[in-house]
């Protein structure tokens, strides 16, 4: 395959056509957007059948950032679509093989840290409180977007007790305080 019919396909597959194809070729900004149109398209799908192949194709380009953009973004749309952490390991499970193709381990690395992150994240959705020892297993990033977004009084209160950084534990502490949330 080449980059030229990897973008041609992508873009069919997802019904894009006002994209020119020797343009996105030409230039990583316009094939990064282009692949962000993709990945919403494929996100909003209701079938998951086709995510694998997507993302190994998109991971096939020549400039892993622009690749690594691309399947972090689609991560992140279907952890928000997910049902719970079940349906999210499955998914994510089937795109591991793919991501272990990238050639640079730190981007293989933040993907899979994404992934755990937001596996971390359905969990305490689901019900699930953690301890202050898992708490410490996933990013800043995901630990401010549990201060920002949780509605468990239980789980801001860790955040602002444990969470890694000033700005997190502020941000949770703010909100256990203004806000009436539920206990668990």
């Amino acid at each position: 395959m080449t980059l030229h019919s990897d973008v041609a396909e992508l873009l069919a597959g997802a019904g894009i056509v006002d994209v020119n194809v020797d343009d996105a070729v030409a230039d990583e900004h316009v094939r990064s957007s282009a692949y962000q149109r993709v990945v919403s398209v494929t996100a909003s799908s209701r079938s998951r059948d086709r995510d694998r192949a997507i993302v190994a194709t998109i991971l096939r380009d020549p400039i892993d950032m622009v690749s690594k953009t691309a399947v972090v973004a689609l991560v992140d749309r279907i952890a928000m679509k997910v049902t719970g952490p079940a349906e999210f390991r499955q998914w994510s499970a089937e795109l591991l093989p793919e991501i272990d193709q990238l050639k640079t381990e730190g981007n293989r690395e933040f993907i899979r840290r994404r992934i755990h992150d937001w596996l971390f994240y359905l969990s305490i959705k689901d019900g699930h409180m953690p301890t202050p020892a898992e708490l410490a297993t996933v990013t800043d990033w995901m630990q401010r977007v549990l201060a920002e977004k949780s509605t468990s009084l239980a789980v801001l209160a860790l955040l602002a007790q444990s969470g890694r950084t000033k700005k997190t534990r502020n941000i949770a502490k703010n909100r256990a305080g203004n806000r009436k949330l539920r206990t668990k």
